[in-house]
């Protein structure tokens, strides 16, 4: 590679345009941290600007009229060798990760392993990207339809997983023939980064991938903004989201969201509480609560309520809490001090609604952890449908445990929320099951499983205010980077005119 992690301590990285490393203009740049020890800088980035942004999507636009004419099994083994060089490199991907971001090393591993798995799968689908072909109502005359690419795709990334959900977008964009430029999260530049480096050593030709960093004023609106990027695929809040969305409709412009959650889990009284309490404590904690998937509500039937609610606390004092480096830790740091300072605020808001602290709710400044981003692994018990907890996205390693009568009571709280993303049922009554699966009203469901990741041959994404309807991965991943042009090809000899000459007469 051409940046190290041995000099990223003191290094000042670039932007990756056309092909080659170049300085912002503006000579101006941030620093990202270690959340687990904020003394220890990862590396400096470009505070880029909107004339950078537009060298960036000068580059993607020119290349794409070549890229576009390439073979597509031709740029799948470009996209098979990048597989290959990201597990060449898994390891050394995933110790970057823990130290920019923060989550434990062993999904560290797990996000990697991710976009490798999603680079083999947009691989194969560069000698499908299967169109359709359909009976004319006419004679000699052919008809079908074809994807063609869009063009230039703007990439905007979040931090929690930052190679997995830029595979999602990138790999399925290239393989359809598309240009990308990509503006990762300015929290996890240097994986990112990274990432953009083994597309480069795969062979992709210059322009076809480029790379800027910055804020999201100076580059994401200049990027949504241009008129020859043809599509904006974003991850991130609802409310950013929302603004993006908004502009984009404004500009014609097409545009994939996979926003926000409020997730939950329901146990029935006739669940499995051994694996129900696993499933929650690794929905809930899992990337110390940083996935839009995260398992935020725990809905059990008051059967079962004050048993699950023991166990489960009990699991979560037991939780080691450090750098995420450390196999023996199950949670690590929080991104950033005002993410911290976020959760915290949360953790005060459920104690004024009148909710039972079952467990954490601090800060954590002991010892090794003083130098970092540490929060408790906290719960709330008693916690009511309607109380901010149980309503808006934390992001943090909280959640709320809510009594419910019976199975319909909990189909309901589940349903109850704005969010759309992930919602699980436990229950050893098939019959339950299937309704539930009926039921809920999100993009996924898990059934004795908490609500967690998806795997990339499935679409992932969700309904109501956490998306606008697209899907990533699985069998949606090149749907969302192409357009369908119909084509009939008339080989009568003589006008026909479909329709009116079938039907004439009748």
């Amino acid at each position: 590679m051409t940046n190290t992690m041995e000099k990223a301590k003191t290094q000042v990285f670039n932007n990756f345009i056309d092909g080659k490393w170049v300085k912002s203009e503006t000579g101006r740049t941030f620093a990202s941290l270690n959340p687990a020890n904020q003394d220890e800088v990862i590396g400096q980035f470009p505070l880029s600007n909107a004339n950078d942004t537009k060298k960036a999507v000068d580059a993607a636009h020119k290349a794409f009229q070549e890229w576009k004419r390439t073979p597509a099994p031709e740029r799948a083994e470009l996209i098979l060798k990048a597989a290959a060089l990201l597990e060449d490199r898994k390891e050394e991907l995933a110790r970057n990760m823990v130290r920019e971001m923060g989550k434990v090393i062993k999904e560290a591993r797990g996000d990697v392993q991710e976009a490798i798995d999603m680079a083999k799968y947009a691989a194969g689908e560069g000698r499908r990207l299967l169109g359709m072909t359909v009976p004319s109502e006419l004679r000699n005359k052919f008809a079908m339809a074809v994807r063609a690419p869009i063009g230039v795709i703007g990439v905007i990334t979040p931090w929690n997983f930052p190679v997995a959900i830029p595979s999602w977008k990138i790999l399925p964009a290239l393989v359809a023939g598309n240009t990308v430029v990509f503006k990762p999260a300015s929290e996890t530049p240097y994986v990112a980064l990274q990432f953009v480096e083994i597309l480069a050593e795969a062979g992709l030709p210059p322009g076809v991938v480029n790379f800027i960093t910055g804020s999201g004023r100076e580059v994401g609106t200049p990027l949504i903004e241009d008129p020859r990027v043809g599509c904006i695929s974003v991850t991130g809040s609802s409310e950013t989201g929302r603004k993006i969305a908004g502009r984009c409709g404004e500009l014609m412009k097409r545009i994939t969201c996979e926003l926000g959650g409020k997730n939950a889990i329901c146990v029935m009284e006739d669940a499995d509480l051994d694996l129900a309490v696993d499933g929650a404590l690794w929905g809930a904690f899992g990337t110390a609560g940083q996935r839009c998937t995260a398992t935020s509500r725990v809905i059990i039937h008051e059967k079962v309520y004050k048993e699950f609610a023991e166990r489960f606390v009990e699991r979560a004092k037991k939780l080691r809490i450090g750098d995420g480096l450390d196999p023996q830790n199950d949670v690590g740091p929080v991104v950033n001090k005002d993410q911290l300072k976020s959760i915290n605020e949360y953790v005060e808001i459920g104690k004024n609604e009148g909710a039972k602290l079952l467990f954490g709710g601090r800060i954590l400044t002991d010892g090794a952890l003083a130098k970092g981003c540490f929060h408790e692994p906290t719960v709330f018990g008693d916690v009511k449908a309607n109380m901010r907890i149980a309503q808006e996205e934390i992001f943090g390693p909280v959640t709320a445990l809510i009594p419910v009568k019976n199975f319909e009571e909990a189909i309901e709280v589940a349903n109850g929320t704005q969010y759309g993303l992930s919602l699980s049922m436990y229950t050893r009554d098939v019959n339950r099951a299937f309704k539930a699966i009926e039921d809920l009203e999100s993009g996924i469901v898990y059934i004795n499983a908490p609500t967690i990741g998806a795997e990339i041959q499935l679409p992932f994404g969700g309904v109501k205010q956490t998306g606008n309807g697209h899907r990533e991965a699985g069998t949606t991943a090149i749907e969302q980077f192409t357009e369908w042009k119909t084509v009939y090809v008339d080989y009568s000899g003589h006008l026909q005119k479909a329709q009116i000459d079938k039907y004439e007469g009748q």
